[in-house]
């Protein structure tokens, strides 16, 4: 059914729960620009991207070349969060499955603009008198940075897949 898993990964943590995952089911794993030479247009691939401001870096380009039958999103939200909000920005169609999992932040793999971006995020949560404690988590660990890829964090998805290729 599934030719392959694509991904698009910025510091890391993605391209790990991509491998991790394409290990446990079995499935070929390649970064979007692999899958754009090895792969025939329209073949049923899962992708997983990165979030930035709950949009999926890549989906789009996925999404033009191939059949993407499920997708997940990975950022520093906690595992689970923010699917309503990303599959509104990302326009990830409701017949679709969609999974959001905890990464990460390294400051030293960010790159470019990004780098500039998270800078910007820092002072203006930094500056924002009243957050929440959800926020107060984050901003810790934009700050200090973190690594939350975990197996544990793969259930869903793997629930998912193992009841899709049944």
């Amino acid at each position: 059914m599934f030719k392959a898993i694509v991904y698009s990964s910025n510091t890391g943590h993605t391209e790990r729960y991509a491998r991790m995952i394409g290990e446990k089911i079995g499935l070929p794993v390649l970064s979007l620009e692999e899958a754009k030479q090895k792969l025939e247009k329209g073949s049923k691939v899962i992708y997983m991207g990165w979030l930035m401001a709950s949009s999926i870096v890549g989906y789009g380009a996925a999404k033009r070349k191939f059949d993407v039958r499920a997708v997940c999103g990975i950022g520093l939200c906690t595992t689970g969060a923010l699917l309503n909000e990303v599959r509104k920005t990302a326009r990830v169609p409701a017949d679709i499955p969609l999974f959001t999992l905890q990464g990460g932040m390294d400051h030293e793999a960010l790159k470019g603009i990004y780098k500039n971006m998270i800078d910007v995020l820092i002072k203006v949560m930094t500056k924002k008198k009243s957050k929440s404690e959800d926020e107060q988590e984050m901003l810790s660990l934009i700050i200090k940075g973190g690594d939350y890829v975990r197996e544990e964090n793969c259930t869903a998805f793997l629930e998912w897949y193992t009841s899709e290729t049944r």
